[in-house]
């Protein structure tokens, strides 16, 4: 590695060509980072005491695999976010000085020939920066005044608008820029392949400028290091195509996401979004010790990402599962994308059906939309669709799904009728997060003719005016401010109309008889309200109770045969013929009435808990071991199942067995042996069983 200090027009005048390899990020500045560049380049021009302003560096390799020859280009591999950002700011101060030159050697035929484009090169090779791809034509087209190619990049074209409109808006820029650009100063990095780590190097300097996404990471992991045929047919072939998938917009702000949920379909665990660079490079070099080619791998990741485009994109050209698709989006059911990829991509491998597919995908939604009117704790879905790909069998695919989503217990239930019907009656529906979602799936529920519900706006028939009218006072009667607190946003209060303002805070009778009224709706939400006489507590509770049934079937439980269902027993259900008389050490004692007070506690802890006598201890589990007992002669030695390090133990009672033969399934072991000790073991073991079950998830 060469490093030297570097007057950055000098820099830019004297190399052959700057060419960003296309493994590289688009270009990325927005506003806010060019604005700070504009500034800096002004104080520095306006001040006598500031001789220099230093910009950062720049970073490339010297010489391109396939020429040696000292006018080969540079790759840049760090620092293409400045050199174009400075190539915008040159080009349109060009065509504002024209032939005038404000500042010595800046006149547009000065700073075309030495820092835009070389005089004596044609075609790209005339070109002082070329960017990649989509970047790179629009950029060319700036630089040479040509009509902006179709697409374009948005983001090229609007800085070098917005560096031209600064220019023009105060008399002083034109002079102040050039004296400013005469100052920079950058930090020349040059690197032998030969010699030096391109892709360490890389990873390290991210530290300046716009930080890099972790998608950004990923791509230049992927390709920087390939022989350049290979790394262009990659390219070409798979990454562009990614991108241009995704579109400029979707991928700037999905695609991080979007490699989490890969991640943890391929992986079976949730990075971190911060992760995620990381953890696809632990997967990759894991999958190329195994034998997997780098090709492989690219291909697998520009699969999922055209899955992720249907899902999240609104790329599906299936028009039910399109739909399906979209309704999944209003409820913004992230967390189940991860086991979606996993079932699209078996889907387009034919392990199941469309039809099929569309049923797992309003399972998916009637469990979501359920929980969420249930109020149950949104903790362990990330964990719950992260791993739900591991209990099909896919040889009956839907049925395993059903019989999965029957069989959680605890806050990873699916809400049954019983209490979904009674939650959705009194549950503030108006403020709820997608109320245009409900109403609208209740609306169109079995119609062959959809009805657009943006097209109409939500009513409360009770008006939600305080100052209610003595006509709606006498019709609710003497508690009517009580009535009018507990029942205005819920179910059967709220309804759809395209005549919200005629309707305003008129009487229930005006309403129901106007022109466009409750009587003459269409819409069948509002079917019964025209023969109602008035509009009270008890008309809200039973239109209420009416429509409350009609979601249990909008939103329905999956159902399957008991003897089905037994069949989808999982392993800490059944038993092996193990009993508390098999372990001698419980026969009797304190010992006896130690592990009693236990087991009781422990299996009070959550509904999905339960106890397995095996041979040499006594598990309990949730979705797998979080506590196992081993029975001693003067003790109830506790393996919890949690890493030494996450656990709480303000008292020191646990002890690391990390590594040391032990019967349990955890790595950390407390010894019980006082009942007052309990309460205290009892916490310990808590946090094991709260952290399986995903009160914990990552962010």
């Amino acid at each position: 590695m060469k490093a030297t200090d570097a007057n950055l027009l000098n820099f830019i005048n004297s190399a052959p060509q700057f060419v960003i390899p296309i493994y590289q990020r688009t270009y990325s500045w927005t506003e806010r980072e060019c604005r700070q560049l504009w500034q800096d380049i002004r104080r520095a021009g306006r001040s006598g005491h500031i001789p220099v302003h230093f910009l950062g560096s720049v970073v490339y390799i010297e010489e391109s695999l396939s020429n040696t020859s000292s006018r080969a280009p540079l790759l840049v591999i760090d620092g293409q976010q400045r050199l174009t950002s400075v190539t915008l700011l040159l080009a349109a101060l060009s065509r504002k000085v024209g032939d005038e030159e404000p500042v010595d050697g800046f006149s547009f035929k000065k700073i075309r020939n030495r820092y835009l484009m070389d005089p004596d090169e044609s075609g790209e090779r005339a070109f002082k920066l070329l960017l990649s791809k989509t970047d790179r034509t629009t950029l060319n087209a700036v630089v040479s005044g040509d009509d902006l190619p179709e697409p374009h990049s948005v983001r090229v074209a609007e800085n070098f608008k917005m560096f031209s409109r600064w220019l023009d808006q105060d008399d002083t820029a034109v002079s102040e820029v050039c004296s400013g650009l005469a100052k920079l100063m950058i930090v020349d990095v040059a690197l032998s392949r030969e010699h030096d780590n391109p892709q360490l190097i890389f990873e390290s300097m991210n530290s300046t400028g716009k930080e890099l996404s972790q998608a950004d990471l990923i791509r230049n992991f992927v390709l920087m290091g390939l022989e350049p045929k290979l790394q262009t047919r990659l390219y070409e072939q798979y990454w562009r195509r990614m991108e241009e998938g995704f579109g400029q917009a979707a991928y700037a702000s999905h695609f991080d996401g979007f490699m989490r949920n890969y991640l943890t379909v391929v992986t079976g665990s949730i990075p971190r979004l911060d992760d995620v660079y990381d953890a696809y490079k632990a997967y990759s070099l894991e999958q190329i010790g195994r034998g997997r080619e780098v090709q492989d791998l690219v291909r697998e990741v520009w699969e999922f990402s055209q899955y992720y485009g249907a899902l999240v994109l609104g790329q599906e050209k299936d028009k039910a599962l399109a739909l399906g698709f979209r309704e999944l989006r209003e409820l913004k059911v992230d967390v189940a994308y991860p086991f979606l990829l996993e079932v699209y991509k078996d889907y387009k491998t034919g392990t199941l059906s469309a039809d099929d597919f569309l049923e797992v995908v309003r399972l998916v939604e009637a469990y979501v939309f359920r929980r969420a009117i249930c109020s149950v704790p949104t903790n362990s879905l990330n964990k719950t669709f992260a791993t739900f790909g591991r209990e099909l069998k896919k040889d009956r695919y839907l049925e395993s799904v059903k019989a999965h989503l029957l069989n959680m217990k605890s806050y990873r239930r699916f809400p049954r009728d019983e209490e979904f019907i009674a939650r959705i009656q009194d549950r503030d529906l108006y403020n709820f997060r997608s109320r245009t979602y409900w109403l609208r799936k209740f609306e169109n529920f079995g119609r062959k003719e959809r009805v657009e519900v943006d097209d109409y706006t939500i009513e409360h028939i009770l008006p939600q005016n305080e100052n209610l009218s003595t006509e709606w006072q006498a019709a609710l009667g003497p508690d009517w401010a009580a009535v009018q607190e507990k029942w205005l946003h819920t179910l059967g209060n709220l309804t759809l109309t395209g005549y919200n303002s005629e309707y305003s805070d008129k009487s229930f009778t005006e309403k129901r008889d106007m022109d466009g009224g409750f009587k003459e709706s269409p819409l069948r939400v509002n079917k019964g309200l025209g023969l109602l006489e008035t509009w009270d507590e008890s008309a809200i509770k039973s239109r209420a109770q009416k429509l409350a049934q009609q979601a249990a079937e909008v939103w329905a439980v999956p159902f399957l045969s008991t003897d089905i269902l037994l069949t989808y027993r999982t392993p800490n259900e059944a038993t092996n013929g193990y009993t508390i008389e098999d372990h001698p050490h419980l026969t009797s004692g304190k010992m006896r009435d130690l592990f009693e007070q236990f087991r009781r506690e422990v299996m009070a802890l959550d509904p999905s808990v339960s106890e397995q006598f095996l041979k040499l201890y006594v598990a309990y589990k949730a979705e797998t071991n979080f506590a196992d007992v081993i029975p001693q002669v003067k003790a109830l030695s506790v393996s919890i199942n949690i890493e030494p390090y996450e656990l709480n133990d303000p008292r020191g009672m646990a002890v690391d067995v990390t590594g040391v033969g032990r019967w349990g399934n955890g790595n950390t072991e407390v010894k019980l042996t006082d009942h007052d000790d309990l309460p205290y073991v009892l916490g310990l073991v808590r946090q094991a069983l709260d952290r399986q079950l995903g009160a914990d998830e990552p962010a």
